[in-house]
């Protein structure tokens, strides 16, 4: 399958397997917060999974290879959820600002990432487009084997 990119895969396949190779690959600097902080106001607990700031760290690459450019607001605002308010209606609140900044910043340190100085915000570099490219093309291969194997 010559050519697959992210946009040809499915997202939450290609999250998982980025959120893998990032932690295999340990490059990935994670603060120590990461098992007490809640990622956005409208959220009771911490997220229960572990692994979530590789998660969101894919989602955060996957996110930034799909637009031009992205800033930490915008991301606050797709990782965002709605807010229990108790008996009145529920409302829309963006995440943490920190979270999505510290994990931009984690990727930009290992080199998906760079500041875009002209319009602000952060873009892919190449090495970055290269390596989503890559776990694009593994992901596709692998839902390729597996279609195979159910006929």
């Amino acid at each position: 399958m010559p050519g697959v990119g992210v946009r040809d895969v499915d997202a939450q396949k290609f999250i998982a397997h980025y959120a893998d190779f990032l932690k295999r690959q340990g490059k990935l600097p994670i603060p120590g917060w990461v098992d007490t902080v809640k990622t956005g106001h409208a959220k009771e607990l911490p997220p229960q999974s572990p692994d979530w700031f590789y998660i969101r760290a894919a989602s955060v690459a996957r996110h930034v290879y799909l637009r031009k450019t992205v800033g930490v607001g915008r991301l606050r605002k797709v990782h965002g959820s709605a807010k229990n308010r108790g008996t009145r209606p529920s409302k829309h609140v963006d995440a943490s600002g920190s979270v999505d900044r510290k994990v931009m910043q984690a990727l930009e340190e290992i080199g998906v990432l760079e500041q875009d100085e002209e319009k602000g915000g952060r873009r892919i570099t190449e090495s970055g487009q290269r390596d989503l490219d890559r776990i694009a093309q593994t992901t596709a291969e692998e839902d390729e084997e597996e279609e195979s194997d159910d006929e």
